[in-house]
């Protein structure tokens, strides 16, 4: 049975990867799963039908068979635990792997979303511009850890896995931003993810979904 993922009919992001789909996009992609995708409205996230799958009215979801999973991070592990691909063979590189998953949705991403929160429904409150270089510097704290961990390698472990997939897509989320650009090693560890054909597919599949037409074809 081909799972469904519930993606965004217009995705807030623009189609540039960023809407919390791409990352079980690309988790099929790296696996060779196929999947279909079921969009949904801004309003009908809200609604029962949606929230039945999604109780907090977000995508994506995933349905398979009378299996329904959401939360990115949970659909992920899920795929990287029934597919070769994602997960070490080894009892502890698989730990490790699962860990930096953890790390990258409860460590790193939520001073950034906090950034992000501030940035769109704060920008004209008086004390915005005292409180925005208090939440990158809570940012610079979590990117110097982590660039310190990476260092020269290409991943967080020997081989790329479902925790660098998770790792970059939260890093990717302050690509226009300078505070990443200070770390150049995550900067070229997400410019390696980029460059995976899996990523590639998947990104295409997204910015497709949201310009309304097939996704292009690689020469």
């Amino acid at each position: 049975m081909i799972p469904t993922i519930s993606v965004f009919e217009h995705s807030p992001d623009r189609g540039q990867g960023l809407a919390r789909d791409m990352s079980v996009r690309w988790a099929f992609e790296e696996v060779g799963q196929a999947y279909e995708v079921r969009q949904v409205s801004l309003s009908a996230i809200k609604q029962p039908a949606h929230q039945a799958l999604h109780p907090f009215g977000q995508i994506p979801t995933y349905e398979e068979g009378d299996l329904a999973l959401f939360e990115s991070g949970a659909i992920v592990l899920h795929i990287a635990e029934h597919h070769v691909g994602l997960l070490p063979g080894d009892p502890n590189g698989r730990a490790r792997a699962i860990m930096w998953m953890f790390a990258a949705l409860s460590t790193v991403e939520p001073p950034i979303v906090q950034r992000e929160i501030a940035m769109y429904m704060e920008h004209d409150k008086t004390w915005y511009e005292k409180r925005l270089p208090i939440l990158e510097d809570g940012i610079r704290v979590r990117l110097h850890q982590l660039s310190t961990r990476l260092g020269k390698a290409d991943w967080l472990e020997e081989a790329f896995s479902a925790g660098d997939l998770m790792m970059m897509q939260v890093l990717r989320r302050l690509k226009t931003s300078s505070v990443l650009g200070e770390f150049p090693n995550l900067c070229a560890y997400i410019t390696r993810g980029e460059a995976r054909p899996a990523f590639r597919r998947a990104y295409d599949a997204q910015l497709a979904a949201f310009l309304g037409k097939p996704p292009k074809q690689a020469n």
